[in-house]
């Protein structure tokens, strides 16, 4: 017997008294002592352990004592099996077989009750000797529970259509099966020890049953069935009780319909359903339903989920758990219930606010977090750095504490309370369930777990203002510039206090707001919500020194107007102030930010972790985020796909944007992280279309039969794609190859040939990327540059594409393919385009004839793009002579006149490394490669600021970038035009 079974002295009297009263209960068994019981017993302890595991349950519960007295037959059957092993999907199944075999309902409900009494003093015995964890007792109640409601409930439907006939939707005709929707504990799997089971019933239709003799609509016979159940698991007769059933969570409450239809139901929820039921949505689970009702239940939680989770960052419910939580406070204060495990400070619904809180906030995004089990989400939480390191491991720790002093408290009577016990020989009891000697070393131990909780509570639902030392009388002052009555005089005084010029301005922009018909049509709650908003929108504005502040709100009204209608962006950022000042420091900086997170709020998610917003993650770390983004999406949710991919590509073009602006990334790294972004989404763009082509079509096919499982089709991307060098607000130019057998089909049901399936294929791919949708395009694509441009096939084989480019491309094609580069796709089939591209771009050319294509090309481009006013002095960046064109041309011209004596000029597609690779082959010296790298790179980085200011990549001024054109003009001179051309 080892020393954990040992009891102190006062319990130790009253489990001999326990113990001599269930042997005289046993002898009536014909079981002459409790040791006999295991002899033979498979995985059964010796003698001494066994009775020393009795003599401690007796003794620490008195449900179970109470129970086998009643009824000893309970512990031989259990001693024989169960007692000593995890509760199995055999026993489930059993239990449901001894249910249906029940011939009335006295018998049924009888059994019912004998199977749970059997069932707890189990489940309670394994619990307080730790033989199973506290997970793994809460689901094996939560198991028992749906098994006893689903027995229930389908006998009871079985008897039902006996009298009534079926229930038949009247405009399905199908049977109608009723949904149990169980919340709280029990829809989270993790019932205790005597919870009481929260339940919602539902159907899908209205309509009438097809009984013979007498019929009832749908809402009776369902309302019948419910009553039957409720009744079935709640009434406390000779034998117990069940479960006490609570139906207080379904829509209207006590005063509503004990059940709804699925129409009743959704519109209850989208019009009137408030924050507490959003809370309680978290956990719902269907937990029982009538045979064949499997879709049914799929379609009541796709149907309640738009309901529970937002699909933006939702940080409204904050102040609304803070007014839950307060009213708990004064309930528990009020009524004495400081000692309440749950409800007390640093309880059990501490912990679950945290956990619902970050649920519902960003469970519309992340489907991650909409797991049910706060065992399961907090270690989560953590990983996904929505807690602090460490934070997580405490909270689960203090969670698995206070729910096994929970399970002591409870499984002593049987009793559903939380309150620690105040007589002495009860807390001694409850101290020793916990593995403790004493009261006082048990209380230490939970007042620290409660200490722990209340303070990462009060973290996570901590006011802002307090916690970013914005004073209230601070605040005060901007709220009276904000509500300015008849006399504008206390907020220009406000105004002048605080150094702000253009005063007026400022008013008549904030009069503007408030005139503003987003604004006036707002409803009180959403006004309330602005109110707060405003004030400390003022606030960081002033405290902003990157901007005039009249400028500055300016440039953020939009996104207010914006909002107007979709306030709980507006508490995003009251609950997050350096969500605020990142708003306002990045309008300040850029108005393309500005504009972005108006026409696109859901961005305001970024501005939250600076740490990350100013660190865009490299193509690897976007890979995985991308996974991420997409892992609980199936294939064919081809809409909840392009979604993702626009914000996905939304967000870290903000990033990438606010990391340029504050001068966190140099001009080389943008592009590569714009081109990182854009090739990404291509990859999962190629294989969403990929899945839905083969889902409709099946798989093309080889010519010795065997099936393409992946694409044998490549993305080339040409132009700035190609080059590495994409901008903000870039557009895509592809080029589609394939290099599948063309005489071949698809092995789908709904065959096609393979050159059909593969065209198909790649107008799926620009359908994604170009469709127009709330969340707006990923990109513009441009197509022309394929093979025959405009008039050319959408997809073109390997050997086609080949055969264009040595028979049939202009020289402006070869230009062209200089940049083309594989970005998505077969591997293979790239790396045997590398070799076709070489070839082209090696083959001899009459260097003459060359540079007169390429000249006529530019002066073409020059005529029709660049700035045609002389007299204004304009220069246009890209298109003006000593331009960014000039370069790009001299670096195209270079390869296709050089690369057949030097084909290492074919290794890269951007104009950089190939300039630096021209020094290395002793083509270019290093002085030019120098200056025309500098100007390049001037002249894009000048072109990416004017973007962010929504500005035409167009300079005023004779004197702008002199030099850089000077030097880039003569060198074109010397190149293209030559001694002999001059």
């Amino acid at each position: 017997m080892t020393d954990r079974w040992k009891l102190p002295a006062p319990l130790s009297s009253s489990a001999d008294n326990c113990l001599e009263s269930l042997q005289d209960a046993l002898v009536r068994e014909s079981v002459s002592e409790p040791a006999a019981l295991i002899d033979g017993i498979q995985g059964a302890p010796d003698a001494s352990e066994f009775m020393a595991q009795l003599r401690y349950v007796l003794a620490c519960s008195e449900f179970v004592t109470k129970t086998l007295n009643v009824n000893p037959a309970h512990l031989i059957a259990l001693v024989s099996d169960g007692l000593f092993r995890p509760q199995t999907s055999d026993d489930i199944q059993a239990l449901s077989g001894r249910l249906a075999a029940c011939v009335d309902q006295r018998e049924l409900d009888r059994t019912l009750r004998l199977e749970r009494n059997r069932a707890m003093v189990r489940i309670i015995w394994r619990d307080f000797t730790r033989a199973a964890s506290m997970t793994e007792t809460t689901a094996e109640l939560s198991a028992l529970a749906d098994t006893m409601i689903h027995g229930a409930l389908n006998w009871h439907y079985s008897a039902l259509t006996e009298r009534f006939g079926e229930p038949v939707g009247q405009e399905s005709g199908a049977v109608q099966p009723l949904v149990v929707l169980g919340m709280g504990k029990l829809g989270a799997c993790e019932l205790n020890v005597s919870s009481d089971i929260d339940l919602i019933f539902s159907y899908p239709e209205a309509g009438e049953t097809n009984g013979e003799k007498k019929t009832l609509s749908n809402q009776e016979f369902f309302v019948r069935l419910g009553q039957k159940l409720i009744q079935s698991l709640d009434t406390n007769s000779a034998d117990g009780f069940v479960f006490r059933v609570d139906m207080r969570l379904r829509p209207h409450g006590q005063s509503g319909a004990l059940v709804q239809n699925f129409d009743a139901m959704e519109s209850y929820y989208q019009s009137q359903g408030r924050d507490w039921e959003r809370y309680a949505m978290i956990k719902a689970r269907p937990v029982a339903w009538v045979t064949g009702g499997e879709s049914a239940c799929a379609e009541l939680m796709q149907l309640l989920a738009p309901f529970t989770y937002r699909q933006y960052v939702d940080f409204s419910v904050i102040e609304s758990l803070r007014a839950m939580k307060g009213l708990i406070n004064r309930q528990v204060q009020r009524k004495g219930m400081d000692l309440d495990v749950k409800l007390g400070v640093g309880g059990i619904r501490e912990i679950e606010f945290v956990v619902q809180l970050f649920q519902l906030i960003r469970g519309g995004r992340d489907l991650a977090l909409r797991e049910r089990q706060v065992c399961k989400l907090l270690p989560l939480l953590e990983q996904e750095k929505y807690l602090p390191e460490g934070s997580g491991t405490g909270l689960l720790e203090a969670y698995v504490f206070l729910r096994n002093t929970e399970h002591g408290i409870q499984g002593y009577q049987d009793r559903q309370t939380q309150s620690l016990p105040t007589d002495e020989l009860d807390r001694l009891r409850l101290a020793v369930v916990m593995g403790y000697s004493d009261w006082e070393s048990f209380t230490a131990a939970l007042e620290g777990h409660r200490a722990l909780v209340n303070r990462e509570f009060q973290e996570v639902i901590a006011d802002p203002d307090a916690e970013h030392d914005v004073d209230s009388e601070s605040l005060d002052a901007w709220f009276s510039v904000w509500e300015v009555s008849d006399s504008d005089q206390q907020a220009l005084e406000v105004l002048t206090e605080a150094n702000w010029v253009n005063a007026e301005r400022v008013l008549a922009l904030l009069d503007d707001l408030r005139q503003s018909r987003p604004v006036l049509s707002m409803q009180a709650s959403s006004r309330t919500r602005l109110d707060a908003f405003m004030p400390r929108l003022l606030h960081a504005l002033d405290q902003a020194p990157e901007i005039e502040a009249a400028e500055g709100l300016k440039r953020v009204l939009p996104f207010v107007e914006a909002v107007a209608r979709r306030s709980a962006y507006l508490v995003l950022l009251v609950e997050n102030p350096t969500a605020m000042q990142q708003l306002v420091r990045l309008s300040a900086a850029s108005p393309w930010i500005a504009d972005e997170l108006a026409a696109h709020p859901i961005l305001l998610d970024e501005l939250l972790t600076p740490e990350s917003l100013y660190a865009p993650p490299g193509k690897d770390e976007l890979r995985d985020e991308m996974r991420r983004e997409v892992l609980r999406m199936s294939w064919d949710d081809l809409e909840g796909h392009m979604e993702s991919l626009r914000y996905f590509r939304s967000a870290h073009a903000l990033r990438v944007a606010a990391s340029e602006v504050t001068g966190a990334l140099p001009l080389m790294k943008v592009s590569d992280y714009l081109t990182y972004i854009a090739e990404v989404i291509l990859e999962h763009v190629l294989a969403l279309a990929w899945e839905n082509m083969v889902a409709r079509y099946g798989f093309p096919c080889r010519k010795d039969g065997s099936e393409e499982r992946e694409p044998n089709l490549i993305i080339v991307g040409y132009g700035k794609l190609g080059g590495i060098e994409l901008g903000h607000g870039s557009d895509l130019d592809l080029v589609f190859i394939h290099d599948t057998d063309t005489q071949g089909s698809t092995d789908g049901e709904k065959s096609v040939d393979n050159q059909t399936f593969y065209t198909r294929l790649c107008q799926r791919i620009i359908h994604i990327i170009t469709t127009q949708m709330p969340s707006g395009k990923l990109y513009e694509v441009d197509m022309r540059l394929r093979p025959s441009g405009n008039s050319g096939m959408l997809v073109t084989s390997l050997a086609a594409y080949e055969k264009y480019q040595f028979t049939e491309a202009w020289t402006w094609e070869h230009q062209a393919a200089v940049r083309a580069r594989p970005v998505a796709g077969d591997p293979a089939l790239a790396g045997r385009f590398e070799k076709v591209r070489e070839a082209v771009l090696t083959r001899g050319r009459d260097e003459p004839t060359l540079r007169h294509d390429v000249i006529e090309m530019r002066e073409k481009m020059r005529a029709h793009l660049g700035s045609s006013d002389k007299k204004e002095q304009l220069f246009h960046l890209k298109q003006d002579a000593g331009g960014i064109v000039d370069i790009e041309f001299m670096v195209q011209y270079a390869v296709l006149a050089w690369a057949q004596k030097a084909p290492k000029l074919t290794q890269y597609t951007d104009n950089i490394r190939i300039l630096e690779t021209l020094e290395q082959v002793g083509l270019m010296t290093a002085e030019t490669v120098a200056q025309l790298i500098e100007a390049y790179k001037a002249y894009r980085s000048t072109g990416h600021r004017l973007a962010l200011q929504r500005q035409e990549a167009v300079l005023q001024g004779a004197d702008e970038f002199t030099a850089e054109r000077q030097q880039v003009s003569d060198l074109w001179q010397q190149l293209m035009l030559g001694p002999d051309q001059a």
